[in-house]
């Protein structure tokens, strides 16, 4: 793969397909029900963006949208969703099933397979494949510039966590070597690389055919418990709905929300 000098060098897809390396296989990704709607939604955005559909069928599915998004609003409770603390020796698919990029239960999400592998260094890195379709269009026929960067940016949180170095961005620099092509297989690799005390140094790359087609290299800060503990609290005061699981209500209401300056 590329080094951090950015030179060029083949990834060789896993043989054999599932999920190679020292992962077994994934939990977030069985056959149910919220799968299922995530996929279908995702079937919908990439045909309606891409393909010129007949108006009829068009205004057929607006109605028929519209009143499903009406019937499920209808049923929703108002708390949302309970999301799982990530499991740092769990499998990468795992860590955020809703995410927007690699989470297989998020409608928005393109079809991203991640799991780990052991590397050089003794921690685990990330490897995956995937491809984008319509909905992530930038130039005609490429990838749109700020959605490759929003799959680093994910990728390189996976690999920190696979490595047990969890942090949140603080600085992420992409070099797009040259056009990532539109609904062409795609492998991906991130490895964290280091640190110095709270900082925590990653690096990513997308290939296609074998040849880098975009890295990242990306500086994340180690955030103390009670610092993320504000920020939830803080955000939370200021949502207009209710953002915060009951898992994080309970944590704050045992400990206090801690500092948020």
């Amino acid at each position: 793969m590329s080094d951090q000098s950015g030179q060029a060098a083949r990834l060789d897809p896993p043989p054999g397909g599932g999920h190679p390396g020292v992962d077994g296989p994934a939990a977030s990704t069985g056959d149910d029900a919220l799968n299922r709607v995530a996929a279908a939604m995702r079937r919908i955005s990439h045909v309606v963006v891409g393909n010129p559909l007949p108006d009829d069928d068009l205004a057929d599915a607006a109605h028929r949208l519209a009143e499903l998004a009406e019937r499920l609003e209808a049923v929703a409770p108002a708390e949302k969703i309970l999301r799982q603390f990530p499991d740092p020796d769990g499998h990468p698919q795992d860590f955020f099933p809703t995410s927007p990029m690699t989470g297989v239960a998020s409608p928005i999400s393109p079809p991203i397979e991640v799991w780990a592998v052991l590397g050089a260094e003794g921690y685990r890195e990330i490897r995956g494949r995937g491809a984008f379709g319509y909905q992530f269009e930038g130039p005609p026929t490429c990838v749109h510039g700020g959605v490759i960067a929003e799959l680093f940016d994910e990728l390189l949180g996976l690999a920190n966590l696979a490595a047990n170095q969890p942090g949140m961005t603080g600085t992420l620099s992409v070099r797009y070597h040259r056009p990532t092509p539109l609904l062409a297989p795609l492998e991906l690799a991130a490895r964290y690389t280091g640190r110095e005390r709270r900082k925590i140094f990653t690096w990513g790359g997308i290939f296609c055919d074998g040849e880098l087609t975009a890295e990242a290299e990306a500086v994340f800060i180690e955030v103390r418990p009670d610092r993320m503990r504000g920020i939830v609290s803080g955000n939370a005061e200021a949502a207009e709905a209710p953002v915060m699981n009951a898992e994080w209500q309970q944590l704050i209401a045992e400990q206090g929300p801690g500092t948020q300056a």
